[in-house]
């Protein structure tokens, strides 16, 4: 790791999450030592949450409601969608950035649970992404459209971007803003992160590959949706604040779509996250870098959502 000149919180932290990698390659394997380290991250939720798992469109989801009377207008509304590769992650998984976001901005969070590959390949995520967001304009929440916004990291971030083309592409309403953090987009192998960051802490560019290939499996030549940088149009597409990692192979496919989105007259604001590594979310609180991080997600989400 010498190549990569991380703080000694960040070293820190990525020798912890390094210790919960399991002997067991298989995918239950490989699942529940994410599921481990996933839990030893989460901290306890803030006071005053009330937070309920239930079903929209036939697919899991957890709401995070703050003690808050929502306003006659209807209540802001952030639709996150976890990372994990499209194959490992869920509910759980990403709890303590939803509950965070939940209780310091003051808004609803929805997080989704949508199914995972190899046994879900694409277009399973995306359809379940689509059918969640489908389903809350109509219910159970009464949710004011101009302040609902859809974030996402990693795989997450994917699926955030994809489903902001489908949604436009379809002529249906489209979220206030669209958040991604170290989003997968599908980029060239030939970007510079890919050979720069190809053997990063916690993301390696084989591990890259190798999830690509299992949510890809089966689906021929990928489309936008499954990969957003191969859309033709990135025009009409909402606001984005897209944050990526300087030691994550990820690092230029976030860089190539802000710069996209911005040609195509789309409000994108990069934010290059010095000294950070792919899957650091979960470092709040741990890393300074980190918590830098935090600060700029949280004014942007406040502005589009307050």
């Amino acid at each position: 790791m010498s190549s990569y000149p991380l703080s000694e919180q960040m070293a820190a932290f990525v020798e912890k999450t390094v210790s919960f990698n399991s002997t067991d390659s298989s995918l239950g394997g490989l699942r529940q030592a994410y599921s481990d380290m996933c839990r030893a991250f989460t901290p306890s939720r803030p006071a005053g949450l009330y937070v309920v798992d239930f079903e929209l469109a036939g697919v899991p989801v957890r709401s995070y409601q703050p003690p808050v009377s929502p306003p006659t207008s209807g209540c802001p509304c952030i639709v996150y969608l976890h990372g994990g590769g499209w194959v490992v992650g869920d509910l759980d998984s990403h709890d303590f950035i939803c509950a965070e976001l939940a209780s310091t901005l003051g808004v609803l969070v929805i997080a989704v649970d949508y199914r995972l590959a190899p046994e879900h390949p694409f277009p399973a995520a995306f359809e379940d992404c689509l059918g969640v967001w489908r389903a809350l304009r109509t219910g159970p929440f009464r949710l004011d459209p101009e302040r609902t916004l859809v974030v996402g990291d990693s795989a997450g971030g994917n699926l955030a971007a994809a489903l902001c083309l489908a949604l436009r592409d379809a002529g249906e309403p489209l979220p206030a803003a669209q958040v991604l953090i170290y989003p997968g987009l599908g980029g060239d192998h030939r970007l510079p992160s890919r050979s720069e960051c190809v053997d990063a802490p916690l993301l390696s560019s084989s591990d890259l590959d190798c999830y690509h290939t299992l949510y890809l499996r089966g689906t021929g030549q990928p489309s936008a949706y499954a990969m957003p940088l191969l859309a033709e149009d990135f025009s009409r597409l909402p606001p984005a604040l897209i944050a990526v990692a300087q030691f994550d192979p990820l690092r230029d496919d976030g860089m190539l779509y802000a710069e996209r989105l911005n040609a195509a007259g789309v409000a994108a604001t990069l934010y290059y996250g010095e000294g950070l590594v792919h899957g650091c979310l979960r470092a709040r609180g741990q890393v300074a870098e980190v918590d830098a991080l935090y600060e700029t997600l949280l004014v942007y989400l406040s502005e589009k959502t307050g």
